[in-house]
């Protein structure tokens, strides 16, 4: 059998998967949260951001679809790992297990559910603009970059260029009460989804070890405990009113 066949087909080879997938999905959070965080600087910033995403044209597509797949692959992993374990132990170990599992494992399944309705949510939102069509609306209007846009010193958007403004469509999608508080909530559980998909991974791929264990959870803590507070710092932000709609854009000056 090759690789692939044994990687999908494996119980070994499925926990496999769901590391490597794992190890994606994270980068992709990581990114996508020091990415959002620039809303806390000049509307340029984010709104230059968001353009130098949209102008990767089919790479940008093509990091999506990854993403999707990578997505696809983690889910059914661990959906076929959930029931092979559940067949394995039967009804009346599996209650002894419950008792042993730690808050962030027995939620594991249902968090994911969460997760995925708040990525499928945000995606109405913010990309797609069916989730509040008239804030979505408001981001098509182009906002007027006010100096350039730089990523690791090389200019990527010029100043003066036509972009989006995503600057207002973030803030203006937040002062919706409901939509911050779906928004810590579903961050909340994502952030306990990655509190124990971090124990799994670094067990799956074997640098878990009695020696290391308490440390790698101490840092798995932090690290998400410093993912949910940035993510919520956002719409927390929005709702006490630190963060407005600019009413035009900036005077032009050179970074």
């Amino acid at each position: 059998m090759n690789l692939a066949g044994s990687l999908f087909s494996s119980s070994v080879g499925r926990k496999i998967l769901m590391a490597v997938t794992g190890v994606i999905l994270i980068g992709f959070v990581i990114g996508h949260l020091v990415g959002n965080l620039q809303i806390f600087s000049d509307p340029d910033h984010i709104n230059g951001y968001g353009a130098f995403l949209h102008r990767l044209g089919p790479l940008l597509w093509a990091a999506r679809i990854g993403l999707l797949l990578a997505a696809g692959i983690h889910i059914w992993a661990a959906t076929v790992l959930t029931l092979e374990n559940r067949a394995a132990r039967g009804v009346g170990y599996g209650v002894a297990y419950t008792l042993q599992a730690t808050l962030s494992s027995r939620l594991m399944r249902w968090t994911g559910v969460v997760v995925l309705a708040f990525l499928l949510y945000h995606l109405a939102h913010f990309t797609v603009g069916v989730a509040q069509p008239a804030t979505y609306k408001e981001n098509l209007a182009h906002y007027t970059m006010g100096g350039e846009y730089r990523i690791a010193g090389f200019p990527v958007v010029k100043a003066g260029a036509e972009v989006l403004d995503v600057y207002n469509m973030v803030i203006r999608g937040f002062q919706n009460p409901l939509v911050s508080l779906f928004y810590v909530v579903a961050v909340g559980l994502l952030s306990l989804h990655l509190l124990h998909g971090f124990d799994s991974m670094f067990q799956s791929i074997g640098w878990r070890s009695a020696k290391w264990s308490g440390c790698l959870r101490r840092i798995a803590i932090a690290f998400c405990l410093v993912y949910f507070l940035a993510n919520a710092a956002i719409p927390g932000a929005v709702l006490l009113g630190r963060l407005q709609p600019h009413a035009a854009a900036p005077a032009l000056t050179q970074r």
